[in-house]
């Protein structure tokens, strides 16, 4: 089963190299652009897109030319964006603060496109309470947003990372990983949850839903490449709504789009259809509009850059999680108001709301 990697890089990039080649991806006037996006359910739509002319579709409408590459590695998708080599990548909102913007590359949220609503998971063995996992050792992806829903699930019981011992595991060797002896918790994501909760032992002790909000898919755009090419971002909304609606549609199109984005990520329709039933999906512009404008996002982001922070995330010798700025629609910033290098917007999803694409 293909799955992607969810992950944190301490830094596959130094930020000297990060800020060398962010040259490249420099506003300018153009006619060509490059996305990458990998593997997971709320971002299987760009490649189903990709596929069946809808990219072709708006970048003609707009008179330019988009390129969409799938990665297998989701780390290396991010870091080659971060490199300046593409205009745009699928990544989380946590990932978008530790890599790029962390990197010195600015960066501006152009869709806000689901957060993950039960799609992670703490799963123990022959226990059925979360209160068990003290003591246990816990094997997740260290560093990514596995290990950041376990801090939140420790948090919501009173307990520390102190109260257990964190495991670094690649989520390739997860499913493997839990079935001997000697691991007893895990935290993944889906499918790997679903390949996992197979076994009778299994038992999903806390999960995304109970932090709702909190883990945010997002396809983000170099700033400086987006001031200068607003119709850009305007052909990715038109493509990611328009795409996005046969995630929903209970009509034949709908179905046979699902059973081939299932298929794209290893799965089948109803192996598809149960991870979205998982996720919080924005397939309305409306209503991205309204979550990113909510009062809930810059609670997330305090929280995810805290979380960055701690675990020596956000650039080597930072003074503290204020070292970088991360303005939200409203134009109110998050740490330092000098160095903002992540932005949310709703500039494009708004238009698609109103019809102005």
């Amino acid at each position: 089963m293909q799955t992607f990697s969810k992950i944190l890089s301490i830094t596959a990039l130094s930020t000297s190299l990060a800020l060398a080649f962010s040259s490249i991806a420099e506003a300018e006037q153009k006619t060509e652009f490059k996305v990458a996006w990998s593997i997971y359910v709320g971002w299987m739509p760009w490649g189903y897109a990709a596929d069946h002319g809808i990219v072709k579709k708006w970048a003609d409408k707009y008179d330019i030319k988009i390129d969409v590459t799938q990665f297998n590695d989701y780390v290396e998708s991010m870091n080659q964006y971060t490199a300046g080599a593409f205009d745009a990548v699928t990544l989380t909102n946590m990932d978008g603060l530790s890599i790029p913007a962390a990197g010195g590359v600015d960066t501006t949220a152009v869709i806000v496109g689901d957060f993950s609503n039960g799609n992670d998971a703490v799963i123990l063995k022959d226990k059925a309470s979360l209160a068990d996992i003290k003591g246990q050792n816990v094997n997740l992806v260290e560093f990514s947003v596995s290990h950041y829903l376990l801090a939140r699930a420790l948090e919501s019981i009173k307990l520390t990372e102190r109260d257990v011992k964190v495991v670094n595991t690649s989520d390739a060797d997860m499913v493997a990983a839990y079935k001997t002896a000697d691991v007893s918790a895990v935290v993944t994501w889906n499918p790997l949850v679903s390949t996992i909760l197979e076994d009778p032992t299994a038992k999903k002790v806390f999960d995304s839903s109970q932090v709702p909000g909190e883990i945010i898919d997002l396809m983000v755009a170099n700033s400086g490449v987006l001031k200068d090419n607003p119709n850009f971002g305007k052909a990715l909304a038109g493509i990611w709504y328009e795409t996005a609606a046969l995630l929903r549609a209970d009509t034949a199109e709908g179905k046979a789009a699902r059973e081939a984005m299932g298929s794209a990520s290893g799965t089948d329709l109803a192996g598809f259809e149960a991870q979205l039933a998982a996720t919080k999906l924005f397939d309305k512009p409306a209503d991205a509009v309204a979550f990113t404008a909510s009062p809930g996002l810059p609670k997330t982001m305090d929280l995810v850059r805290t979380f960055l922070f701690e675990k020596g995330l956000l650039g080597n010798g930072a003074p503290s999680a204020d070292v970088i700025g991360i303005e939200m629609p409203d134009g109110k910033v998050l740490g330092d108001t000098g160095n903002v290098k992540l932005r949310f917007t709703e500039t494009y999803m708004k238009a698609a709301a109103d019809g102005s694409l």
